[in-house]
């Protein structure tokens, strides 16, 4: 298989890229040269938000004139849909399949438990749309970019909560790195408070074969509600970290009332509610019946762990996203105000 991914050298993308790799794939990388990619693809420079910033791109399409240059193309862009429909009319003519790396968020907020993928979709979005795009609106477009350049031929993985090694939004890490000071950690809500999220390798790795398999349309690409415990993965924090934390689980009526934010100030956690239901309770039996398996927590928070050692304990952080985690003085006063 010849694959190309758009991005490619960070987080999801490189997820793709190494997992390609390890199979023995031709791996084409098309980036801003913001980061290494990994060793073994040939590299493709080009900024998607510039004028003239497909030439790279077009060039390398340019030489497989009257046949296919790619077998599929994987697309992890979340800015404006119009670099998306930039690249998918120029690469419609040039690769078999796209598969765009799209969200839950395209779903009507709040999404009710149990929402498949015909749900009701936000309102609004454009593939057209450039510029600064509220999230769910960029998302739906580039999804409506791709099924215009590619059809039947457009995979759309709707992912949700994405955890694991190269995380570059900082909600598993500041978990790990918050946990590893020791001491009482503030534990939101309840041990039993039932997860749904994705490792970034088990969606590579489901991305690759079905796009090989040549799957299309819309897919919910998360585990299964209660893959894992909100107490499963802070005791795998605790256990990979070699910490003398205590957990000390609080209320979330405690917490709310202190003005503390779910899923920013303590990520990954919601209260039940309506958002819960829509991050946390999606039907995912299309994908799962597609072959997607979800690797145990234990082995994501462990891999993360291993990873932030790496690094020197200094996890990155996207420039177009807010750092997450909770203040510790707020943390000590709700510590010590339910002691």
């Amino acid at each position: 298989m010849r694959l190309l991914t758009l991005g490619g050298t960070e987080f999801v993308g490189r997820a793709v890229t190494e997992a390609a790799l390890a199979r023995g794939w031709e791996v084409t990388v098309f980036h801003r040269g913001r980061h290494a990619p990994p060793p073994g693809v040939t590299e493709l420079l080009g900024d998607r938000t510039a004028q003239d910033g497909l030439a790279a791109l077009a060039g390398a399409a340019g030489r497989g004139a009257g046949s296919h240059v790619w077998d599929l193309v994987v697309d992890t862009w979340s800015g404006a849909p119009a670099a998306v429909r930039d690249a998918a009319r120029l690469l419609a003519g040039r690769a078999a399949r796209y598969a765009y790396v799209s969200s839950r968020s395209v779903y009507d907020c709040p999404a009710p438990a149990g929402l498949p993928e015909d749900g009701p979709l936000v309102s609004g979005a454009s593939p057209d749309a450039g510029g600064d795009v509220p999230y769910p609106l960029a998302k739906r477009g580039g999804e409506l970019a791709a099924l215009d350049a590619f059809g039947d031929r457009a995979l759309l993985a709707r992912a949700g909560l994405i955890l694991g090694p190269g995380e570059n939004i900082g909600r598993l890490p500041w978990w790990l790195l918050r946990i590893a000071r020791g001491g009482p950690v503030l534990a939101p809500g309840t041990p039993d408070l039932m997860l749904q999220y994705i490792d970034a390798r088990d969606l590579a790795d489901w991305l690759l074969e079905a796009g090989r398999a040549g799957l299309h349309g819309p897919y919910n690409l998360v585990s299964r509600p209660g893959h894992a415990t909100m107490g499963q993965l802070l005791e795998a924090c605790v256990r990979v970290t070699g910490s003398a934390a205590e957990l000390r689980w609080t209320p979330a009526e405690t917490i709310l009332a202190a003005g503390v934010e779910p899923w920013s100030d303590l990520p990954v956690w919601l209260p039940p509610g309506e958002l819960y239901d829509t991050l946390h309770r999606g039907d995912v039996s299309k994908a799962h019946a597609a072959g997607l398996r979800c690797r145990p927590v234990e082995e994501t928070v462990a891999d993360t762990w291993k990873w932030l050692g790496e690094l020197g304990g200094v996890a990155p952080q996207r420039p177009d996203r807010a750092p997450v985690g909770l203040d510790p003085r707020v943390e000590a006063e709700l510590l010590a105000d339910t002691a």
